[in-house]
């Protein structure tokens, strides 16, 4: 028993007896057009173009404005043709070449990320007894607050890291700098960072193991944190055991 379109592109169908045959293919075509080898002009035009090209396709931003755009949700695909614009709602797991930023992006469900972003975890090697060598990257966006503030992601026990880096995502106050560390090691990866929005470092170590789940410390330097945030990025290498035998 069929639905009245298909349940992933929402392609409609051509039912029994269907008059009109041409209207539903149609539509299907238009809607493969739009969303078959993607590419988007871009993701950060709010204002409804006056004249786009048929065939072109936004993704909308927060606050589109405009006759078709206004109230859309956010992420949502507007495709101009015909003097008519439509909304398609993206699937998760749809690509996206962004023509104005040249790069793809990947639909999670609820928002567009690079692709890039979502390669977290890559096999380096791999042995026929799965006893994988992986490169492996955590991140969080972590609210700073009093004399020093933990992370929630932690460097993975029989981890090796080979670097943390941070960026001030929202100016820190407060504080004069801070420092990037573990317990004990408090600037292990940066000491007196900047609290300035964009201010970023790359903490390089030395390989170094670690045999516990350990949470990567943000102090403050010159006072207590009263606000700001920071994204980290912990990098690292992996190892997987070899594989379980009957």
């Amino acid at each position: 028993m069929f639905d009245d379109v298909t349940p992933r592109l929402g392609l409609p169908y051509v039912v029994a007896a269907q008059a009109q045959k041409h209207i539903p293919i149609n539509e299907s075509l238009a809607r493969l057009d739009g969303l078959v080898q993607l590419a988007v002009e871009s993701r950060a035009v709010t204002a409804q173009p006056t004249s786009p090209i048929a065939g072109a396709v936004w993704i909308l931003p927060a606050g589109a404005t405009g006759a078709a755009w206004t109230g859309q949700a956010a992420g949502t695909l507007m495709r101009f043709e015909a003097g008519a614009w439509q909304a398609l709602v993206p699937a998760e797991g749809v690509l996206a070449w962004v023509k104005d930023e040249n790069q793809m992006l990947a639909f999670d469900g609820a928002t567009w990320t690079p692709l890039s972003a979502t390669f977290r975890s890559l096999t380096a090697a791999a042995s026929p007894g799965l006893a994988n060598t992986r490169l492996e990257i955590l991140e969080q966006e972590v609210t700073v607050s009093g004399a020093s503030t933990a992370t929630s992601i932690a460097i993975p026990n029989r981890a090796i890291v080979l670097a943390v880096s941070t960026r001030t995502t929202a100016a820190i106050t407060g504080a004069a700098s801070y420092n990037c560390g573990v317990s004990g090691d408090a600037s292990k990866f940066g000491g007196s960072l900047g609290v300035a929005k964009n201010s970023s470092n790359i903490g390089v170590v030395g390989p170094t193991a670690y045999y516990a789940d350990t949470p990567v410390l943000l102090t403050a330097v010159g006072g207590n944190f009263v606000a700001g945030k920071v994204r980290v990025a912990i990098h690292l290498l992996r190892f997987d055991a070899p594989a379980a035998v009957a």
